[in-house]
């Protein structure tokens, strides 16, 4: 994948952008001897920014829930479906993505600005790979603009704080917030019903939550999932239907409410053979009154 504008081919020169991003990965410890979540969905999604123990992690995973990779690719399918609708039907032009991830194209700001180039993207993560390839993020139609924010979800406040978050969005007007494969990694001892108010209660009426979350409701297996994940000391909260409605709690759920990311306004018919138990993610768009 490439990170940076004109990446080059083989035997380009290493000017000082690059010389300035080589040396930026070099003074961030990636901590490669870990998995990390991030990394392990690169994976799952065919990604190559992951390093050994990211796979042997993914792997183990997978030889507990063998369609961690399909499960991956629905939900990454469900929010560029959720955001095509909030940018074109909705008419959001400001969008705040926590737990951006690895740059996978077509991001955010790709889905948004394609229907609306005045759109404009605040993406928030706190994974050093992830900061090592902001760059990649950074590259908004001249109508509209980007901006990459290196905070922890587990703190809220801090990233409504942000300078970034000020100079790129206005929070008079409506923004859409999307969490994506975040909360079933976040336990409810971390109070993830505080942490959705505390960033919702920033944002006016007629902005949008979408987030997802894994669920066990369908297949039993994805409980082993669970296990595989924290053996390498990865906490997942698997959470059911009605769990995840609480998750909007406060807020109006669009048609056709929480449901599995695939059945979730597709694009189309389901490919042959997918199953719900396959998927095992539910997904949902909620509106700020």
């Amino acid at each position: 994948m490439a990170v940076g504008p004109d990446a080059g081919g083989e035997g380009a020169e290493v000017g000082p952008w690059w010389r300035s991003l080589a040396e930026e990965q070099a003074s961030i410890d990636l901590k490669t001897d870990r998995p990390h979540t991030a990394r392990m969905y690169d994976y799952f999604l065919g990604g190559k920014d992951n390093f050994p123990a990211d796979r042997v992690a993914a792997e183990q995973a997978s030889a507990a829930f063998p369609n961690a990779s399909l499960a991956a690719r629905q939900n990454r399918a469900f929010m560029a479906r959720a955001i095509r609708h909030l940018a074109g039907e909705a008419g959001i032009r400001q969008f705040l993505d926590i737990g951006t991830g690895i740059p996978t194209s077509p991001n955010v700001h790709e889905i948004a600005q394609a229907i609306a180039p005045q759109a404009r993207v605040v993406y928030t993560d706190n994974d050093p790979i992830v900061l090592a390839h902001a760059r990649a993020l950074l590259t908004s139609t001249p109508q509209g603009r980007t901006a990459y924010l290196d905070a922890d979800l587990h703190d809220p406040q801090g990233i409504l704080d942000a300078p970034e978050l000020h100079e790129t969005l206005d929070l008079t007007r409506p923004v859409a917030l999307s969490m994506i494969a975040l909360f079933h990694f976040v336990p409810d001892s971390d109070d993830p019903h505080g942490i959705i108010g505390r960033l919702v209660d920033a944002l006016p009426s007629g902005s949008y939550l979408i987030l997802t979350n894994g669920t066990a409701d369908y297949d039993p297996a994805t409980q082993d999932l669970a296990v595989a994940y924290e053996k390498q000391g990865i906490t997942v909260r698997l959470r059911s239907r009605a769990e995840v409605e609480g998750l909007f709690g406060g807020l109006e759920l669009i048609d056709p409410g929480v449901e599995l990311v695939h059945r979730w306004r597709p694009a189309g018919p389901d490919p042959a053979g997918l199953t719900d138990a396959q998927v095992s993610v539910y997904g949902g768009i909620a509106r700020k009154p």
